[in-house]
């Protein structure tokens, strides 16, 4: 996986997990706290989690074969999603369980220092992988606000480890108001009100991983910058007088379909059409290096064509950009 994959944000929120995740258990075990319970599922979840999404940058990086041609860069999405689901299933389903038993058969919490003390040393050791998350991200992120970072973003590894970090922030911050509110009262609801809050919390980053990602397997087109900087490329004033239209796809978060109907004069050679297709194609992906599948058609412009044509974008005319 490149390093705009996240690698290191990965790792560091694997390890912090896995650490969290047997703190949290412990604390459970001495305690009886369902939030702990929760929490240990949710953070095991998450290791879980990274580990998939280090599996699909290692498969994504298999070359082409006949039966895949265009590679396998797609494998990343895929695995982006099965992260949304098992953090639906294991981790909200669960939690939203057994923050529903806890309230029906609330009980104190016993030796209240453990889970207070795990929460804390949780909370900092999140925020170490959340801080990790925000400095890869900021590599990659540019102008954009977070919110418009995790739609755009090609590489679904960062929007997902950046996700499941300020879930578990908050949900850590849930758990111990749960804890602090059943200790504070001597009621163990409130430590089953905290699951279910967790619970939820879960289940709505979830659901927009799924649909972020849903987005990214369905195949989205290359972002604006790139279209333009693509067409500013392809066309040299010479040969090739403009872009008829083109259409871009993601065939993975570094990897570019470019195919392009493109106008030459009329009276050009073959081997000067060709010619000018190979010089469009280097100054292309020279301009957008991901850019690494490129088909052009060669066509001849024609104003009367594309007004007359039902489809401009089917028609030799095109929508002349």
């Amino acid at each position: 996986m490149s390093a705009s994959g996240g690698t290191k944000a990965i790792v560091a929120a694997l390890g912090a997990n896995l650490a969290i995740a047997a703190a949290k258990f412990v604390a459970f075990l001495f305690s009886g706290s369902s939030s702990m319970l929760a929490e240990s599922v949710h953070s095991l979840a998450d290791s879980g989690n990274q580990g998939l999404l280090l599996l699909g940058g290692k498969k994504a990086q298999r070359e082409a074969t006949p039966q895949h041609p265009f590679g396998y860069g797609r494998e990343r999405y895929i695995y982006a999603f099965l992260v949304s689901i098992v953090l639906f299933s294991v981790g909200g389903m669960f939690a939203l369980y057994e923050g529903y038993e806890k309230v029906q058969h609330p009980h104190e919490i016993e030796a209240w220092y453990w889970p207070v003390g795990v929460l804390v040393f949780a909370i900092i050791a999140e925020g170490f992988s959340f801080r990790t998350a925000i400095k890869e991200s900021n590599e990659t992120r540019g102008s954009l606000s977070w919110s418009q970072f995790v739609r755009r973003a090609k590489a679904p590894e960062l929007p997902v480890v950046l996700l499941e970090d300020a879930g578990a922030l908050i949900g850590l911050v849930l758990a111990l108001g749960g804890v602090g509110l059943a200790l504070g009262t001597g009621d163990g609801v409130w430590d089953g009100i905290g699951t279910l809050c967790i619970g939820a919390l879960l289940i709505l980053i979830a659901l927009i991983l799924a649909v972020e990602t849903k987005s990214l397997l369905l195949g989205e087109a290359a972002g604006t910058e790139e279209v333009a900087k693509i067409r500013t490329a392809i066309v040299d004033g010479d040969t090739v007088t403009s872009v008829i239209h083109m259409r871009t796809l993601h065939l993975g978060p570094e990897e570019l379909l470019v195919a392009a109907k493109i106008a030459v004069q009329h009276d050009d050679t073959a081997a000067e059409v060709a010619h000018a297709i190979n010089a469009a194609e280097a100054r292309v992906r020279e301009a957008v290096p991901i850019a690494r599948v490129i088909y052009l058609e060669p066509d001849i412009y024609s104003a009367a064509e594309a007004a007359a044509g039902p489809d401009p974008a089917a028609t030799p005319g095109g929508t002349g950009h």
